[in-house]
C-alpha cells in the first residue's frame, strides 16, 4: 500500500508541474481514442508462417492475427 501511495504522490507532483508550466496533461491511456490500426514489423519467416496458418483456417491474415491478439 505504501508503494501505491508513493506512486500516486509522484503522479500528483508531475500533474502539478505540468499545469504550473501550462503544459497539457496527457489523457489516461484507458480514456484515449484508438483507431484499431497499428503497424508491427515481424521477420519474413513469421509473416509466412502466419499467412499459411490463416490460409489453412480459411480466414484473412488480418482476422487470424486479430483473433490471436485477442486471446493474448
Amino acid at each position: 500500500m505504501e508503494a501505491l501511495e508513493g506512486i500516486l504522490g509522484v503522479v500528483a507532483e508531475v500533474i502539478e508541474d505540468l499545469e504550473a508550466s501550462n503544459e497539457p496533461v496527457p489523457a489516461p491511456i484507458a480514456e484515449r481514442h484508438y483507431s484499431g490500426k497499428f503497424v508491427v514489423r515481424i521477420p519474413p519467416e513469421t509473416h509466412r508462417r502466419l499467412a499459411v496458418e490463416a490460409a489453412e483456417q480459411h480466414v484473412s491474415l488480418n482476422r487470424f492475427v486479430a483473433d490471436r491478439l485477442a486471446m493474448a
